[in-house]
């Protein structure tokens, strides 16, 4: 395969196989209303094969930072339309990420009266809230009404999604939030049929992105994984423990007929994501970015050697909207900063020049 080439995964076109990965920019309204700077965001990076949205929560209680996005209510859903048109007029293709930030949040920051999670077991250390740092709380334990009370706020997220123009929705179930803390044998001491054994703790995604993949269906879901990232006290630390969980939570969706899974793993190339890829058997997006930005030789491998049908890059697309072009002619790129990932306003968010622009400036500075 060739990194440059289209694709089709499930109903979603790609025009090359280099998408963005889902990140956390922190720019939509207290309301979770994504606005102009947002539209703009994303419509600079239409050129990328498959955009992934930043994190988007579908009910309050689910809400993890300040600045997220929201798909419920219908003034978030009429911002991401002005987005998904935008982005598809520019001959893009959008995906929503649906996150469930679990115990990764604070009232503060939810405005609601409790946290949830699979149990009652908090993160350890403190997180930025509106009224300044604060311990994590105590979070809830879903009982399992709430589970599915909760799995059809999901539901009803990825239909929004699908509402405000977006061509599919990518589950969450990674970085240590909801769908990943069941995983977790640390983060979820469960006693009931979502606790326990690596099965039962992969079933409560599994039946989330089922009940998604039939509501707007299979090929306009995709979902997200990062086996063993060990991030927000998310303990993944015994390998065979972590092989059986991952294995029991592919051989659910498997049969689905998903649009793709998008994996974040330090070893792409591994055994651990390799096995899982060929227990999958369908599109498989790799992301390498632990702490270390994907390089354009490192992109080149994984679709070229199969390892991989497409990757996902974070910060060089966040510094270079043009990146697929870029990339395509071996050109230089902008060095991504940091200090603006989280901050607020244009600055490091739509301000990064395409190469066109950077030609021109070169030339005038020349001239």
């Amino acid at each position: 395969m060739d990194l440059f080439s289209p694709a089709t995964f499930g109903d979603l076109h790609l025009a090359n196989r280099i998408t963005m990965a889902p990140l956390t920019r922190m720019r939509s309204s207290a309301d979770g209303v994504p606005g102009d700077i947002v539209v703009e965001h994303y419509t600079q990076r239409a050129g990328l094969g498959m955009i992934v949205t930043e994190g988007v929560f579908p009910l309050q209680e689910s809400k993890a930072y300040s600045g997220q996005p929201g798909i419920e209510t219908d003034e978030q859903v009429a911002g991401w339309k002005v987005v998904t048109d935008s982005v598809h007029a520019a001959g893009g293709t959008i995906v929503l990420q649906l996150m469930h930030g679990g115990r990764v949040t604070h009232t503060d920051i939810t405005g609601t009266d409790r946290i949830v999670a699979p149990s009652a077991v908090a993160i350890e250390g403190e997180l930025y809230t509106p009224t300044g740092k604060q311990a994590f709380p105590v979070p809830h334990a879903l009982t399992l009404d709430e589970l599915e009370t909760t799995k059809q706020a999901l539901v009803a997220g990825a239909r929004n999604a699908i509402r405000a123009g977006f061509d599919g929705v990518e589950v969450h179930s990674a970085n240590g939030y909801l769908l990943h803390e069941f995983l977790s044998p640390v983060a979820n001491v469960r006693e009931d049929q979502y606790g326990g054994s690596p099965e039962n703790r992969a079933r409560y995604g599994v039946e989330v992105t089922t009940a998604i993949a039939e509501a707007i269906g299979a090929g306009r879901t995709g979902i997200r994984i990062s086996p063993a990232h060990n991030i927000q006290d998310v303990w993944e630390k015994d390998d065979a423990d972590v092989r059986a969980t991952y294995e029991a939570l592919v051989d659910g969706i498997a049969p689905l007929g998903l649009a793709y899974v998008s994996v974040l793993h330090a070893e792409p190339t591994g055994s651990l994501v390799q096995d899982l890829r060929h227990r999958f058997g369908g599109n498989w997006i790799a992301n390498t970015g632990f702490g270390v930005m994907t390089t354009r030789d490192e992109a080149l491998e994984l679709v070229g050697g199969d390892h991989a049908d497409a990757v996902a890059v974070g910060r060089l697309a966040i510094a270079n909207p043009d990146l697929a072009e870029r990339w395509a002619q071996d050109a230089e790129l902008n060095e991504p900063d940091p200090s603006t990932f989280y901050s607020p306003g244009p600055h490091g968010y739509t301000d990064y020049p395409t190469l066109a622009e950077a030609n021109g400036t070169r030339e005038d500075a020349n001239a």
